[in-house]
Order: structure tokens, then C-alpha cells, then sequence
């Protein structure tokens, strides 16, 4: 049977979930389509950092990027304490605060960094027992330095947002525009002809091939690629820190992740893992990575670990230069809205835009109708479990 709904989304990552229960909670009605797992393409591949835009403000002056992701922090500590515009309460957080981390004394660009108006009031520093555990050692004679930027575990957000967007979530592969008299008015998803108010792209490197069977080439998307180290252990302690090198890009970030057998994980990207990273053999940047951590970390024991690297390409609207964009992005053409959160952080930005536009243009709920017993999408399962078993 045809489904009729207010909101018809494509791509059930973060951003797409995030949106899916926001419409609910305001009383839309919508369905979810995701043609592979929920989460499974760049989502489950971030490293779960909610940035407030420190990192972007390493050579001591604030930029767009950091200004428009500055808020992002709080909204998502309100919807995991439960009072936000979300209630994620049960979601793991895995650590309360992500560091900058210098291993030796501090270049001199990055002593304005520390004084500017960017950080004042988001970074502390912390000595002794309050240094993460993979940095109490005596040996260390660094820096840290605490932002109050949490650390979530992708996976149990990713539940979390499928459980609460109840029935509106639906398998599919195939699909194709639904035109009345030349107008796009929904889409067939695997043979299913499901009607809509508004039709929401969100399927990040999926997105292109979307509106090229929609028959649209506009807007043009980029992608950023990336090399990932992963190293799983007994050895490895928590770590959720950028190292700082001498530029305005952190040498190394690492984040901590607990694997199904009870090891912990590092999951390494920074500028390890761009440029250079991306032209390196898995090979190469596995030896790469050693190299790093046996010079900054000497003391941590890594001979059992077992390594592996994950090639990541980051979807996002089209930039000059293929430079990062500074926030979500959305554009609009007629029904049809597309956009990228851009980064993990960013899917209340998402959300806010979609709302935005649904609202200037006097989109109301309509009426409601009980959905079909809709096929559901498995949940994604992250990279170490499949590559580091």
C-alpha cells in the first residue's frame, strides 16, 4: 500500500536519525529509509568527539568553524542528561572531556592559542592523577590540557535514536523518484510508493548517487579521505586526547573505544591519518603509527596489540580547494532538501536547518496514519570488531 507522511528521509546516520526524532517530537510524521545499516556508513566510522571548536583555533585566532560548532558541547550534554531537545539518557559517554596533549614544551604559535578568546574558559590544565590514565607515568614530562568536549560512544547514540524513532524506520535499496505531472512528490523505495510534504537527503557519500538517479547533479559533493589506525590490546589504558605538533593541525588524535571482548581500542586520525596517511600503504601506516607511539608513549606495552587501518571518505558539499566546511549544510529545491551534518557534532545544526525551512515555508503535520509493519535496518557494528576480532 502507498504510505503518505509529512517528512520522507534518506540515510540513517547520526544526522538523519537525530532529524527523524526531532520531527517526531514536533509532532510530524516520517519515515526513515536506509539502504545499508543504521549508522554504518561515516557515523559509526567517527571517532565520537563532540567538538567546541577548539581544534580549529590552534593558531590563536577564532574562525568560522569554531564559532559555529561552539554550542554544539552543551545541546548534546542536555539530550544525554535527558533534558534537551532530545533525551538520549542511557547513551554511554566515554569520557567527560577530550584533551590537547603536548609532548614536549609548547611551540610558541600555540601560546596565543591558549591565551585567545577561542579556549578562555574551555581549557584547564591538569597535572597528577587527573591526566589520563595512558599519560600517568612518570616518564611523561608533557602537557595537558582539559576541554570540555565529551567523548560518546557512536554505537549506543546510534541505538539509542533508533529506539526512539519507533516505526518509522525502513530497509530499502532501491530507489526512484515519484513525479506527478513532472513534479517530485516522493519516492518509490523498493517498490513502494511513499508520499511526502518534504524529501530529505542525508545519506552522506550515498547522497550522490541519490540525486543522480533523481536525475539532478546539484549540489555537488566532495570527499575527504582519510587513513584511520586502529590498535586493540591489553596494553592500551584510556586515551582521548589531540597530541599537538608544531602546526595548526593536531599530530595525532586518539580515542578510546571499548571492544566487544573486553579490550580497549585506539582509534588513530589527525593529520597521521590525512595527506601523507591517505598515500601510505595500510602497511606503511600501521609502522607509521608504531613509530609515533613508541616515541611519544614509550611506557605503554603494545606487544600484544594487534593493528589494522580503515580508509574513511568523508562526504561533504562541494568547497574550493576541497577545504573543510565550517557547518552542516543544507540546500533546497522545491520539495526536495539535501545536506550534510559535515561532522558528527553538527547533527542538531542539521536538524535545525531542516526545521528552519520546513517552518518559513509553512509546513504543518498533517493528519496522522498508522504506519505498515515496516522491514527494519540492522544496526551498524564498528570497524574493530570486523577488522580486529
Amino acid at each position: 500500500m502507498p504510505i503518505s507522511t509529512d517528512v520522507l528521509i534518506v540515510g540513517a546516520g547520526v544526522a538523519g536519525l537525530w532529524l527523524n526524532v526531532r520531527l517526531r517530537r514536533q509532532g510530524f510524521s516520517t519515515v526513515l529509509v536506509e539502504s545499508a545499516t543504521l549508522g554504518g556508513g561515516q557515523s559509526v566510522k567517527s571517532q565520537g568527539i563532540i567538538h567546541g571548536g577548539a581544534k580549529y583555533a590552534l593558531h590563536g585566532a577564532l574562525t568560522g568553524a569554531s564559532e559555529a560548532i561552539a554550542d554544539m558541547p552543551r545541546r548534546w550534554r542536555e539530550a544525554l542528561a535527558g533534558s534537551g531537545e532530545l533525551d538520549l539518557s542511557g547513551v554511554r559517554v566515554l569520557s567527560q572531556a577530550h584533551y590537547l596533549w603536548s609532548p614536549g614544551t609548547l611551540a610558541g604559535n600555540l601560546t596565543s592559542f591558549f591565551a585567545s578568546k577561542a579556549v578562555r574558559g574551555r581549557v584547564d590544565q591538569v597535572k597528577g592523577d587527573d591526566l589520563p590514565p595512558a599519560l600517568q607515568d612518570k616518564r611523561f614530562k608533557g602537557k595537558v590540557y582539559r576541554l570540555a568536549e565529551l567523548v560518546v560512544d557512536v554505537p549506543s547514540v546510534i541505538e539509542r535514536l533508533a529506539q526512539l524513532g519507533g516505526d518509522s524506520l525502513l530497509a530499502g535499496q532501491h530507489i526512484e523518484p515519484l513525479q506527478d505531472g513532472g513534479t517530485l512528490v516522493g519516492l518509490k523505495v523498493d517498490g513502494r510508493e511513499i508520499r511526502a510534504q518534504r524529501i530529505v537527503l542525508s545519506a552522506g557519500a550515498g547522497t550522490a548517487d541519490l540525486l543522480s538517479a533523481l536525475g539532478l547533479s546539484q549540489p555537488a559533493m566532495q570527499t575527504r579521505p582519510l587513513h584511520m589506525i586502529l590498535a586493540k590490546g591489553p596494553g592500551l589504558k584510556p586515551l582521548y586526547a589531540h597530541c599537538l605538533g608544531g602546526g595548526t593541525k593536531p599530530r595525532l588524535t586518539i580515542t578510546t573505544h571499548p571492544a566487544a571482548n573486553g579490550e580497549w581500542v585506539w582509534y588513530m586520525g589527525g593529520d597521521i591519518a590525512e595527506a601523507d596517511g591517505v598515500a601510505r600503504t595500510p602497511e606503511a601506516q600501521i609502522a607509521t603509527a608504531q613509530k609515533e607511539l613508541a616515541h611519544l608513549l614509550p611506557w605503554i606495552d603494545m606487544h600484544q596489540t594487534r593493528w589494522a587501518t580503515l580508509r574513511v571518505d568523508r562526504a561533504e558539499p562541494l568547497q574550493s580547494g576541497l577545504s573543510r566546511p565550517d557547518n552542516a549544510f543544507l540546500a533546497e529545491q522545491g520539495r526536495l532538501l539535501v545536506g550534510w551534518p559535515t561532522k558528527l557534532a553538527l547533527a542538531p545544526d542539521f536538524a535545525d536547518r531542516v526545521l528552519h525551512s520546513l517552518e518559513r515555508d509553512g509546513i504543518q503535520p498533517g493528519p496522522t496514519q498508522p504506519l505498515p509493519e515496516l522491514p527494519k535496518p540492522a544496526l551498524g557494528v564498528p570497524a574493530w570488531e570486523t577488522l580486529l576480532p
